[in-house]
């Protein structure tokens, strides 16, 4: 058996956002996402932040709350930190909308805007600079019904010594992701002492389990974090 710590976690949803438990999550549900503003999340003005697409945006602050609370928010020198994310649909909202402004004219008044976050892993790069973070940088498509193959994945990570931590988690701007419902959720995970309140571990067999608790899915994962 091995175990992790779960340092923090942060989450968006049709409920609001917050992070940890201090902020009372209260998990995922049908709904409209709040609109987030730089001030929601940064100190400082930020004009990258106001010109992103709605994924990358929800993704971005799902990253940043995790961080905020682990405390990890705030760095000096880079960090072998890792990001892994799951999704289902991705940036096909702002693919969609690009292709709209490459039709007409012969692509002569494509956008560059939307065109620079038409990759699903755009946000990620964007958490790698603000936070400093040098770790591989992935989103999966897993076909595995539970939605835990991005958590294996992080886990991997951890047992081969390539991340001192991974921030790992689901985005979706729609209910057909892991999460059943829009937003994200990023948890922070290493293999420092683990606490009393959030230690994950991996059985021999692969099985998860958090804080003693079977994790046999996603939105196990979720009620567990509500409880």
């Amino acid at each position: 058996m091995n175990p992790y710590r779960i340092a923090g976690f942060g989450w968006v949803s049709s409920y609001g956002f917050g992070r940890g438990f201090s902020s009372g999550f209260s998990g995922f549900g049908p709904g409209t996402l709040p609109q987030l503003q730089r001030q929601d999340l940064f100190d400082k003005p930020d004009r990258r932040f106001g010109r992103m697409d709605p994924f990358s945006r929800l993704g971005l602050a799902g990253i940043t709350l995790a961080l905020q609370d682990a405390g990890m928010d705030h760095w000096q020198e880079k960090r072998p930190v890792a990001i892994l994310a799951e999704t289902y649909s991705g940036c096909l909202e702002t693919d969609c909308d690009y292709f709209t402004t490459v039709i007409p004219e012969h692509g002569a008044l494509a956008s560059p805007q939307l065109f620079a976050y038409t990759l699903s892993n755009t946000f990620l790069g964007e958490a790698a600079l603000r936070f400093g973070l040098t770790g591989c940088c992935e989103v999966v498509n897993s076909c595995r019904p539970d939605g835990l193959a991005v958590v294996d994945n992080a886990l991997d990570l951890l047992d081969n010594g390539e991340a001192e931590a991974v921030v790992v988690g689901f985005c979706d701007l729609d209910s057909y992701g892991v999460l059943q419902a829009p937003g994200s959720l990023f948890l922070v995970v290493d293999k420092s002492a683990p606490s009393a309140q959030l230690t994950l571990t991996r059985e021999a067999s692969g099985a998860l389990s958090l804080s003693g608790q079977p994790i046999a899915c996603a939105m196990a994962l979720v009620a567990r974090l509500k409880s």
